[in-house]
């Protein structure tokens, strides 16, 4: 069974910096492509941040470009997104997800995201 497990949120001021983890287990996470995704009240599942089996950033949203970085460590099968400069913008539930989700969309039925980790960002 595919596990996603994400922690790391919470409520931060504007400019200030979090660092979100996801714990994954059920499946062969250093063959798999992992993306965070976010899901603001109001709004659909955007995709912010991908990533291949081998480390390469594949995707970043133009909205979070130079302030959020993806990586993943495959020892710990564990996939990160730091997160600086955060703006009101940025509040939202953040989800990790297997493979990539491009528009937002799961990419197959064998594909899955956790029940995600809330990010407030407010003075």
């Amino acid at each position: 069974e595919v596990q996603l497990v994400e922690s790391g949120g919470s409520l931060v001021e504007p400019g200030g910096s979090l660092r979100l983890s996801c714990v994954a287990s059920g499946f062969q996470f250093r063959s798999a492509g992992m993306s965070w995704l976010r899901q603001a009240p109001g709004k659909g599942l955007e995709w912010v941040s991908g990533m291949n089996s081998v480390g390469r950033t594949v995707y970043s949203a133009d909205s979070v470009k130079g302030r959020f970085t993806i990586s993943r460590d495959n020892t710990k099968n564990t996939l990160y997104l730091q997160m600086n400069n955060l703006k009101a913008e940025d509040t939202a539930v953040y989800y990790c997800g297997t493979g990539l989700w491009v528009n937002g969309v799961r990419p197959s039925l064998h594909d899955y995201k956790g029940q995600g980790t809330q990010v407030t960002v407010s003075s």
